[in-house]
């Protein structure tokens, strides 16, 4: 009886022994070779960013260090809390979590947030809210959610709308200079001077240029050609936007209903005194704050442009109101689009200069080789319109008879993704580093030395002589472009800039061919155009997206 019990004893430790074994090796979270996901692995095989961790017998990422903590505090706009990691909402940036930059809220509310730890409940057009509080229009924002598109049919029924800038500074440039004379005929539905300025002291409209008002009666007369046409006096525009005593003109006129009265009676005035037909205002950052704009410019910019469209009734037919709007999130998220809508007869989109030297350095766009008419960042662009349900039929689809230019760092590697160390060279007509007009993009496919190729998916044509890389478009592109226009049931197209073209107007009438529009009124027209130069071929899909084998990326 004995003997069975000390066996049964023995049994029993020895059980004890290996549950008491078992238990040490799975409470083990780490070791030297089983690394902790977050923090050091202590003497005793925890997990943890304290010194008991990661001092003195830690076994492993012994050299882990949290993203924050009380004198480190978050980069950006982000809370540190108790357990060292940055964030945003209650988990990180309450009382009873928070150690640093505890004043920092989310963007939006992706649900449960509150007021208090976020600045809105939804984002600007109604883009996504992530679940950490960011607002943005990718995967990983919006999840499963996809946008609303129009569709209509693509085929080539012509633009009901085409609508051509002019720039009032191309008569006087050194070469290729372009006079509204030369503008060919039919071709667009509107045309718009670019730019009228705005005193900032009495709020008159006056010309930029003391030779824009004979270019004005210059550009009327084509109404008298072709009596469909109807000519706009664009106000604003990028340079009265800039630091400088202008940049806070337009806030200065739309806070204040005597500016707005005094601004409006000098706008009537101004374009029965020249003959234009409408107004078009290139406002281009009202609420931005990196661009000296007010927090109240979001609101009274559609009150602003109800003002205007209602005194310009009143005044007879010379009543046309459009407005020119960004295709960057960044800054169109300041335009209370559906409120302006109901004021504008049309919207100019600036699907273009999505890429450019003068842009980088940025870490969201780098320096990285990109058309800056690329027909899928132009899609994207689109989507922020139709998240805001504006009519599609109320949009210009903004087109561009420039380049922009870039010297890349490794003549080896030019395709799109290579890396740039420079705008192009400044040519001897335009005189702007990183800019070629079509007529010096011409002047270049002449040249054996260039190499072009039609990428299709992009929608653009592109050049590489040298170590210069540039993209530009031609009716091919255009088509392509329209194409697209048309399967949104997009109103119309626009042009920056009609004066960018040769001076027999050759783009001008590639582009009669790709938007169909043709003024009834207007019977000749020569549509035997060529591009003339260059060699093309169509790239792959690899190379479109971007696919350079062993180039450089960042």
């Amino acid at each position: 009886m004995s003997f069975a019990k000390g066996r049964f004893r023995l049994f029993l430790l020895l059980f004890l022994i290996v549950q008491l074994l078992s238990v040490a090796v799975y409470a083990a979270e780490c070791s030297k070779t089983k690394l902790c996901a977050t923090g050091c692995c202590s003497s005793a095989g925890y997990c943890g960013t304290t010194t008991d961790h990661c001092g003195k017998g830690c076994q492993s990422t012994c050299e882990f260090k949290l993203e924050c903590d009380k004198n480190n505090p978050c980069k950006g706009n982000a809370c540190c809390s108790k357990h060292g990691h940055c964030g945003l909402g209650p988990d990180f940036c309450s009382k009873d979590n928070c150690v640093a930059g505890c004043e920092a809220k989310a963007e939006c509310d992706p649900g449960g947030f509150g007021a208090n730890f976020a600045n809105r409940t939804k984002c600007p057009l109604n883009v996504c809210c992530s679940k950490h509080g960011y607002c943005g229009t990718t995967k990983e924002f919006c999840g499963k959610n996809t946008v609303n598109r129009p569709a209509c049919s693509s085929k080539s029924s012509p633009m009901r709308r085409v609508v051509g800038y002019i720039e009032g500074w191309a008569s006087t440039r050194p070469c290729d200079k372009f006079r509204p004379s030369d503008i060919p005929d039919g071709v667009y539905t509107h045309i718009n001077f670019a730019f009228a300025s705005i005193d900032p002291k009495t709020f008159q409209i006056v010309p930029a240029s003391r030779n824009d008002p004979a270019l004005y009666r210059e550009l009327t007369l084509k109404k008298s050609i072709d009596p469909h046409l109807k000519v706009f006096i664009t106000i604003g525009g990028w340079a009265f936007n800039d630091p400088g005593p202008t940049v806070t003109t337009f806030s200065d006129i739309a806070r204040s209903e005597a500016n707005q009265r005094t601004f409006i009676k000098s706008l009537i005035s101004f374009m029965a005194t020249y003959g234009f037909d409408g107004v078009d205002i290139d406002w281009e950052y009202p609420a931005a704050n990196d661009r000296e704009g007010r927090e109240e410019d979001y609101d009274n910019l559609p009150k602003f442009l109800s003002n205007i469209k209602s005194a310009l009734k009143q005044s007879g037919e010379r009543n046309g109101l459009s407005i020119v709007i960004p295709a960057s999130y960044w800054y169109l998220q300041h335009f209370d689009l559906a409120k302006i809508s109901k004021y504008v007869d049309y919207f100019n989109f600036m699907t273009y200069d999505f890429h450019g030297f003068s842009y980088t350095p940025k870490p969201w766009l780098g320096n990285h080789l990109n058309s800056h008419t690329n027909l899928t960042e132009i899609k994207d662009a689109f989507d922020l319109l139709w998240r805001t349900k504006i009519d599609p039929d109320q949009v210009n689809m903004g087109l561009a008879f420039y380049a922009r230019t870039f010297s890349v760092s490794n003549p080896s590697c030019m395709s799109p993704g290579c890396l740039f160390d420079a705008g192009g060279l400044a040519e001897p007509c335009t005189g702007a580093v990183g800019v070629m007009t079509n007529p010096e993009i011409m002047r270049k496919l002449g040249s054996k030395m260039v190499h072009g190729e039609l990428d299709k998916t992009a929608a653009i044509n592109i050049l590489k002589f040298g170590r210069t890389w540039l993209t530009y478009d031609d009716v091919d592109t255009w088509k392509l472009k329209l194409d697209f226009a048309r399967s949104q049931c997009l109103g119309g197209a626009m042009v920056w800039a009609i004066s960018q073209d040769t001076p027999e107007g050759k783009f001008s009438k590639q582009l009669q061919l790709a938007t169909g529009y043709k003024s009834r009124a207007v019977t000749t027209f020569n549509s035997s155009v060529s591009l003339g130069g260059g060699i093309f071929r169509e790239t792959t899909d690899n190379e479109t997206n971007g696919d350079v084998g062993n180039a450089q990326f960042q």
